[in-house]
């Protein structure tokens, strides 16, 4: 068994490398469901197609009665220029695996391997989610309306996370990612020519005000000790070196605890758009996208996690990471439906290529993870495991 093992290891790192060399945008994986679906029927697991370019494989164990567990692996890139100098970098332009997708990919892959050597042992039935789309795409909604979660008992997933030290695991008992938003506000106004301010209307002006009164909304209108963050991102407002515009359109992130948190910072962002825009003789028109809810483990499953993780004498927990982390997932969709648990994983082993943060385009995922990850999701389905190898 450890000649398998150290075979199917080494066949995730190259399965890895390969769907980094061909990323695809979110609704768009066809390549990479068509290559994980033929993985799983060389392996004989049974499949079906989910939510367009996603896959669902199932164990169904002998002990149909035993808790029904499902783990998740997304498999969206994202729309970043790659500039990491590595052998296996995305050979399609303007578009890369900047999160780690791809390694989440091939842990699950490589789990699904182990469990089918070992499917007779398995302690209840294990649903493996091939996700597309996480990266604001709502894919994981889409699953579940697809039927992903039917018969389920429990869910969990994990990150890569570059802040962390290698190996190290966060998974609390609650509030672990905060949910997001964004929001674009269009700024209208008189355009004219530069030296004759007073017959315009400035909407660079304006914007610029909306800008710095946005920011006040954390501290000044929401405690700052409130896990929330409001960020303008983009302000456009093009024109001639002489010409004030017709209009500005500025734009902007949110992260939230919670929706209750969420519904106030929208209301406010409203608010003092409009009023701002006001008190400068221009109008605005505010979109608001609401995204994802923020992701939140459940006690039980959170504790099981992490039991998982620290039965092998090499893994740790990290006390050091401020939580809830800023960032967002939909993987708060599965945790809506059932009990589950979501963890990051350290991903900093000391090479500077593992350091880069997620959604950078130097970033690449940490292949030694992989060992790590597979052993785990073996252990929370009841799978033997051999010697720890690393």
């Amino acid at each position: 068994m450890s000649d398998f093992w150290q075979k199917n290891l080494s066949a995730a790192k190259s399965f890895r490398q390969e769907l980094h060399r061909h990323p695809e945008l979110g609704w768009q994986e066809h390549q990479t469901a068509a290559a994980i679906r033929d993985r799983l029927t060389a392996l004989g697991i049974d499949w079906r197609l989910c939510a367009k370019t996603g896959t669902v494989a199932h164990f169904p164990s002998l002990h149909p009665d035993g808790c029904h567990l499902a783990l998740r692996g997304d498999i969206d890139a994202l729309p970043i220029e790659e500039d990491s100098g590595r052998s296996w970098a995305s050979r399609h332009q303007g578009c890369m695996h900047a999160c780690g997708h791809d390694g989440h990919t091939a842990a699950l892959m490589a789990t699904a391997a182990w469990l089918k050597a070992h499917e007779d042992q398995l302690k209840g039935p294990v649903t493996l989610l091939f996700q597309p789309a996480e990266e604001g795409g709502h894919g994981a909604r889409e699953m579940i309306a697809d039927g992903a979660l039917d018969g389920v008992d429990e869910v969990y997933g994990w990150h890569n996370w570059p802040a962390i030290p290698f190996g190290k695991m966060i998974c609390p008992d609650h509030l672990v990612m905060c949910g997001n938003g964004t929001f674009s506000v269009t700024v209208k106004g008189k355009g004219g020519h530069a030296s004759q301010p007073e017959l315009c209307a400035d909407p660079v002006l304006a914007a610029s005000a909306i800008t710095l009164n946005l920011q006040q909304i954390i501290s000044r209108r929401l405690p700052p000790q409130h896990a929330a963050v409001v960020s303008v991102t983009s302000i456009e407002a093009a024109s001639g070196l002489t010409v004030i515009p017709q209009q500005a359109v500025l734009s902007g992130s949110i992260r939230v605890p919670d929706d209750d948190t969420k519904a106030r910072i929208n209301q406010l962002i409203e608010e003092i758009c409009h009023h701002t825009a006001l008190s400068y003789g221009v109008t605005c028109e505010v979109a608001i996208q609401p995204r994802y809810s923020a992701t939140i483990n459940h006690a039980k499953q959170a504790e099981k996690a992490r039991r998982a993780w620290l039965a092998d004498a090499e893994q740790q927990l990290d006390h050091a990471i401020s939580l809830p982390v800023m960032a967002s997932e939909d993987f708060s969709y599965y945790l809506q439906q059932l009990p589950g648990a979501f963890a990051l994983i350290g991903a900093d082993d000391g090479e500077r290529t593992h350091q880069y943060p997620c959604h950078s385009p130097h970033y690449d995922f940490n292949d030694r993870l992989l060992e790590k990850v597979v052993r785990w999701y073996a252990r929370l389905a009841g799978a033997p495991l051999p010697d720890y190898t690393e």
